[in-house]
């Protein structure tokens, strides 16, 4: 079954000039010589529509260096093994759910899995509580529907529809945000790898190559739990929180020196002690102790994540460049971080200042600290 002629968005079709910076170029774009320089070196075998073998995509996310010298920076880091059955799973038939709680780079890796093996990140559906079927199925030009009635011309491909037809991998975030009905959609495209439209007696079956990539967050638990048997046509990857503060700080610092080029604003690593005070703040709220295993503590209702931990360090690096000496301070973290754990206003921020009298208080090193988070939380 062939499908109707779509074209990708260019910078052409939308009026910006070709080669045009963006502020956020998609994985396959920002890691092309990556990419290039691992094909080049890639002699393994490769499942149909591959651009690279699963060793290599594996290479990719994880990092190395090549026979030619080449080093591949690593895009996640963690247990090698979650990556190996991941990239596996996508060279099968079985559809790959990332789990994890907010923050652990469920989305980043799934981005960089679909730009490795088909080289085309941007077939995404956005799941959120008004995500229509059509955003899954397919949907149609009502003005050619109205004129000519159903047909090919009229039919508007979803990006799975298209994934579908060109053997490639489409991605689904926040699955359990999309309505169960909706998601339910999926269940025929996953399990006969076949997309009917009744509409035009016809069916849209899958090609070698196609799979999907699906994210979903198990700490609030979205707003629709997946049903059974849909959950049963994916293979389950729980992506954990770093293991240890030592990773979590290596993690921070790589993002935030990339976000940080892309801004033009210092170097991460300049301030790679208060990363690492905002890493270990964050770890101790989370787990409800301090790093030692002396001091019990509360836990604010936020995740603290790691993405946040990212996120007040670019804003505090912003705030350095644009309002201070250009180097990372504890004044430029502290109120990130105070609005990063307090989202209960009422018990948060007792939680919170709890932490810093008896714990950031106490501790060497951490005077200038204490001094910032008392101002900013006055």
């Amino acid at each position: 079954m062939t499908m109707p002629e779509t074209s990708a968005t260019t910078a052409e079709t939308v009026g910006e000039p070709v080669g045009a910076e963006v502020l956020r170029p998609h994985a396959e774009d920002a890691f092309a010589d990556e990419l290039k320089a691992l094909a080049a070196a890639d002699d393994r075998p490769r499942p149909a529509r591959w651009r690279l073998s699963p060793w290599a995509v594996a290479t990719y996310l994880l990092g190395g260096t090549l026979p030619d010298g080449t080093v591949i920076t690593p895009k996640y880091v963690g247990p090698r093994r979650i990556i190996e059955v991941a990239v596996t799973t996508l060279a099968t038939d079985r559809a790959l759910l990332l789990l994890g709680v907010p923050g652990t780079a469920k989305t980043w890796v799934s981005e960089h899995l679909a730009a490795a093996v088909s080289g085309d990140s941007t077939l995404l559906v956005q799941g959120t509580a008004g995500t229509p079927e059509e955003a899954i199925r397919y949907g149609w030009n009502y003005a050619q529907l109205l004129a000519h009635g159903p047909s090919r011309d009229a039919l508007v491909s979803s990006p799975v529809m298209r994934a579908m037809a060109e053997g490639m991998t489409a991605r689904v975030e926040e699955l359990t945000r999309i309505p169960a009905d909706v998601q339910d959609s999926l269940i025929t495209i996953l399990s006969e790898k076949t997309l009917p439209v009744p509409e035009l007696g016809q069916e849209i079956q899958a090609v070698r190559g196609f799979n999907v990539i699906a994210t979903a967050n198990d700490r609030d638990r979205g707003i629709n739990d997946l049903s059974s048997a849909l959950r049963r046509r994916f293979n389950t990857v729980v992506l954990p929180l770093p293991a240890t503060a030592e990773a979590e700080v290596d993690i921070v610092s790589r993002r935030v020196d990339q976000i940080g080029r892309s801004l033009d604003l210092p170097g991460g690593l300049e301030g790679i002690a208060e990363i690492r005070r905002v890493v270990t703040v964050f770890r101790e709220l989370r787990d409800g102790v301090t790093a030692d295993g002396r001091t019990k503590i509360k836990s604010p209702s936020g995740t603290l994540s790691t993405a946040e931990a990212i996120s007040v360090v670019t804003n505090g690096l912003a705030l350095a460049a644009h309002f201070g000496d250009g180097v990372l301070r504890p004044g430029d973290v502290a109120s990130g971080i105070l609005g990063a754990v307090v989202r209960d206003p009422a018990a948060d921020r007792v939680i919170w200042q709890e932490y810093v009298e008896t714990v950031v208080r106490e501790r060497d090193g951490w005077k200038d600290f204490y001094r910032a988070c008392r101002e900013v939380g006055a």
